[in-house]
């Protein structure tokens, strides 16, 4: 079995985001060689996301949206807050969106649905982070 690891590196110009990573993770792909396993891709910071869906802007706005009613930014209705930091709220967005996701990978392209693909969600922006693609297979 093979391996391959990148590290995307993101720094969004917006406190919220949605990145579209499926191009760059395909570029990961065809790099490792690898025709038939998994690849995982998981966000490395607790403020931000990776998960599938459709590419559709009216869908990342109200996927923005309804994160934000479900844990609004608050300096001063969070525990967390109250240690010196703002982001309570991007914990709880990240734990609502998710960590990472796996898609198999058959003949030497990401197994996708219909209309699938990987995004990056950014709760707490405007400086740099990473996201991990990790590949194994044959």
């Amino acid at each position: 079995m093979k391996s391959h690891t990148a590290y995307l590196q993101l720094k969004t110009r917006e406190r919220y985001q949605i990145v579209n990573l499926t191009g760059a993770v395909e570029q990961e792909l065809a790099k490792s060689g690898i025709r038939e396993g998994l690849c995982l891709v998981n966000s490395m910071h607790i403020t931000s996301s990776v998960f599938i869906n459709d590419n559709e802007s009216g869908l990342h706005s109200d996927f923005l949206k309804w994160v934000e009613k479900l844990a609004p930014y608050d300096l001063h209705g969070y525990s967390h807050n109250l240690t010196g930091e703002d982001n309570a709220d991007a914990h709880l967005k990240r734990t609502i969106m998710g960590r990472e996701v796996v898609v198999a990978i058959t003949g030497g392209r990401l197994d996708f649905g219909p209309w699938e693909q990987i995004f990056y969600g950014e709760f707490d922006g405007q400086r740099s982070k990473r996201v991990l693609v990790k590949i194994i297979g044959e």
